[in-house]
């Protein structure tokens, strides 16, 4: 689901304290995107928002939201359960993963 490696990069690349503003603005802007998704409007910015969705997703290792998030690019039919529901479980296990992380350098 996430690929730690391309996480501890990023936060290697760009140090600790940008890696969390870029996590915090992530998820941030995310959960925005997320809302409107739940709320099942409409919307012609969709395709521009899921692509947004999975570069940040891929620069973040988030896999398989990444890939969830391309299916209409592929000409599959977008899956908003499935995308709400990935979505979930990889912030949960991000978040998770993270707070071990910061645990474990402590």
């Amino acid at each position: 689901m996430i690929d730690w490696e391309r996480v501890s990069a990023l936060r290697a690349e760009i140090g600790e304290p940008d890696f969390t503003e870029v996590v915090d603005l992530f998820l941030a802007e995310a959960e925005e995107v997320v809302e409107r998704l739940r709320r099942g409007r409409p919307d012609p910015s969709l395709e521009a928002e899921l692509h947004f969705l999975k570069g940040s997703a891929l620069n973040l290792g988030l896999r398989d939201l990444a890939d969830l998030c391309s299916a209409p690019v592929r000409g599959k039919p977008h899956d908003t359960k499935g995308l709400l529901q990935i979505y979930a479980a990889s912030r949960c296990a991000l978040e998770e993963g993270l707070r071990r992380c910061g645990d474990s350098a402590a």
